[in-house]
């Protein structure tokens, strides 16, 4: 079953100065599939007026609701008949349309939608309907990796991160907060995550056998947390591995210093401060198995899953549009 999301009637050209119906003026004619989930950030957004700019400026849309239970691949059987996909939803919408559209050459435009956004924000995406339009115009991608994650015989795709441990229990924690405070439900629950469990990781990187002990493991291809804050230093989406962020025994507020290292060596204020906090390696394949089940998230959405798993980099998987350089998304 198909949804459509009426637009509102203010959002035409008429509405609009001659300079910003100029930049639209390239969607004419073009096809445009949208595919949201009408539960994503409660279902406030400005997407309605979104779609009608796109309608107002020539382009032939199709807008396909997602439902529940319904496999994502379903939706982009279809997808070379297209032009441009939207995936308008939070991170998780997102990645697994991306990862659903993989190797399609197809541009995606990750319209923000959900609560945190990280996807969005890591590829620099303003977030007004207008402004979103303007990029779907103006057609400038970049191509980047996905991350192929296997559990349990099952295969998931995530575009951010995936993390056993500390970051799923705050992901779990904030579910209940995110209603009434939004991204600050992040924060808030990363500090109630004073006394962690801790366990002894046993990792494969790329065949080479490593074990730790500590509070989890972050698996990471983009690497900027809200508000664009770098997780760690030296993360691409677009080199062809992971960045393996092991977090050692302590509790997840040990990352605050390393945004703050990331943040000195992205402004060139000289060598890190807090780099014994945490550990990095790279990797293009990575399996992690916990002496205790841990929870398991990727790309904000907690799962039932849990260790083990192994996630795989699918280099240059996917293009997403923005107006963004590909150096402006690494670390």
């Amino acid at each position: 079953m198909t949804g459509q999301i009426t637009p509102p009637t203010v959002a035409t050209f008429a509405a609009l100065s001659d300079a910003d119906q100029a930049t639209l003026t390239p969607l004419s004619g073009k096809r445009i599939m949208v595919v949201f989930n009408p539960k994503s950030g409660h279902g406030d957004s400005d997407l309605p007026a979104f779609i009608a700019l796109l309608k107002a400026a020539g382009a032939q849309v199709t807008e396909r609701e997602l439902i529940q239970g319904k496999p994502m691949s379903s939706y982009v059987e279809d997808i070379a008949s297209f032009d441009v996909v939207v995936g308008a939803g939070g991170d998780g919408t997102v990645s697994s349309l991306a990862y659903a559209s993989r190797y399609k050459n197809v541009p995606l435009l990750a319209y923000p939608a959900g609560t945190a956004n990280l996807i969005a924000q890591n590829l620099g995406l303003p977030q007004t309907p207008l402004a979103l339009a303007q990029v779907a115009a103006g057609a400038h991608t970049v191509r980047v990796d996905l991350g192929e994650l296997e559990v349990r015989g099952e295969q998931h795709g995530f575009a951010m991160l995936a993390g056993a441990g500390a970051d799923a229990a705050m992901i779990r924690d904030s579910e209940e907060l995110k209603e009434k405070f939004g991204a600050m439900a992040y924060v808030m629950s990363a500090m109630k995550q004073l006394n962690p469990k801790k366990t002894t990781f046993h990792l494969v990187l790329d065949g080479q056998k490593r074990e730790f002990e500590g509070i989890g493991v972050m698996v990471a291809n983009f690497g900027m947390a809200n508000y664009r804050l770098p997780i760690t230093t030296d993360i691409s989406p677009s080199d062809g591995r992971f960045t393996v962020v092991l977090l050692k025994a302590g509790n997840i507020m040990r990352l605050v210093p390393n945004l703050i290292d990331s943040v000195r060596a992205k402004l060139n204020l000289g060598d890190p401060l807090f780099s014994s906090n945490l550990e990095t390696v790279e990797a293009k394949e990575v399996s992690v198995v916990s002496e205790e089940p841990f929870p398991l998230q990727y790309d904000g959405e907690l799962h039932e899953e849990t260790t083990p798993f192994t996630a795989k980099i699918l280099p240059g998987a996917i293009r997403f549009l923005t107006a963004a350089k590909k150096t402006d998304l690494d670390t």
